[in-house]
């Protein structure tokens, strides 16, 4: 599941690949790394000392995915396996490690998987990757306590490793830099900043319908962007657009580029992450990294993992929504410190230490 494209299991398995290299070239290579991989990311990963990389090219999630993986991990006598994800194959019998992200297809299974058999296959696969695994890895204790509550597994067999938050957000000195970004996706205002994907989970009617009360009620004159490519799953969100009117203070950018993004966090006056359930939640801390001050969801593991650095609101009352975003929209004081605070807070989140976490659980589990 590594990508270049950056979702967010897509980054999770980057950085543990790249921070995993880094520590065996520390400790003399006492590892040898295989890698599974599709195109086109088995074509463009080069390999290091003591690595392999193999090519599967099975769609995640699909029967090709399940029988085609196995007889390619036994050929190479892999002593354990780490599935950074629950597509773990069900015929697989040997040691593995497992982390499980979050159970958002259990609480929210949205319009996508909405066959029988397509909810009856992911049960079954995240069943069997649990219930076989060495050892499960949450990645909050919002996760953990999921897991434990939906599939019934010890608390004993589950660990919980925080994901990390990369390098390359940071705080942009000069703001003149951030003006190519601003131009090409016409943001002329100062503006609040949404990050993710369309999906029914994370709410994003309800920040549609609190930015048209900041805009109506109190004249704000604000543009609220929000990143992500357009769902057709998921029509509500420009239904919502058109319902209230913003077409001209709502910019949708799509998809961008990760030097865009670290641009947008650094531009956008506040961030806001309307959530309804996040597993860990990256984009928070992604934001205060970039010195921008969060506005979120109290529930699910958001405030774990925000801690005091955020104004939270309640996610399913647009007012409250509105409310708390023109509180901090209108009190500079209050800003300053959750800029300092949160810059503070998010670089405690390192991807190293979670590849090193993930490691020793890995090796304990042999």
């Amino acid at each position: 599941m590594f990508s270049s494209k950056f979702t967010g299991i897509g980054r999770y398995v980057y950085e543990f690949v790249k921070n995993l290299n880094g520590i065996n070239a520390e400790s003399g290579y006492p590892h040898e790394l295989v890698l599974f991989f599709n195109e086109p990311e088995y074509k463009e990963y080069e390999t290091t000392k003591n690595e392999k990389k193999v090519l599967v090219n099975a769609r995640h999630y699909s029967f090709k995915e399940q029988f085609l993986l196995p007889p390619k991990i036994k050929k190479e006598k892999v002593d354990i396996m780490f599935f950074p994800h629950f597509n773990v194959p069900i015929l697989y019998r040997k040691p593995f490690v497992v982390t499980i992200h979050d159970l958002i297809l259990s609480i929210f299974p949205g319009q996508k998987m909405v066959r029988w058999y397509h909810r009856l296959a992911y049960q079954m696969t995240i069943k069997n990757a649990v219930k076989k695994a060495k050892k499960v890895i949450a990645v909050s204790e919002h996760t953990k306590d999921d897991i434990i509550r939906f599939l019934k597994v010890p608390k004993e067999k589950i660990e919980i490793i925080y994901s990390g938050v990369g390098d390359e957000f940071k705080v942009i000195e000069n703001l003149d830099d951030l003006a190519p970004t601003l131009k090409k996706y016409n943001i002329k205002k100062e503006f609040l900043l949404y990050t993710g994907v369309w999906r029914n989970h994370k709410n994003l009617t309800r920040l549609i319908e609190a930015f048209s009360i900041i805009r109506d009620k109190h004249g704000l004159d604000l543009e609220l962007v929000i990143t992500g490519k357009p769902d057709p799953h998921y029509p509500e969100v420009k239904q919502e657009i058109k319902k209230y009117n913003l077409k001209q203070e709502v910019i949708c950018t799509g998809l961008v580029e990760e030097n865009e993004l670290v641009d947008l966090y650094n531009a956008a006056d506040l961030y806001i992450f309307p959530s309804l359930y996040e597993g860990f939640g990256m984009p928070p801390l992604e934001a205060m990294k970039c010195g921008t001050p969060v506005v979120a969801s109290k529930i699910s593991s958001i405030p774990e993992i925000c801690g005091k650095n955020a104004v939270y609101f309640d996610p399913y009352d647009a007012k409250d929504i509105a409310n708390k975003i023109l509180g901090l929209y209108k009190d500079a004081k209050k800003k300053a410190e959750l800029i300092e605070s949160g810059i503070e807070h998010a670089t405690k989140f390192s991807w190293k230490k979670m590849a090193e976490e993930t490691l020793r659980i890995i090796r304990d589990a042999l």
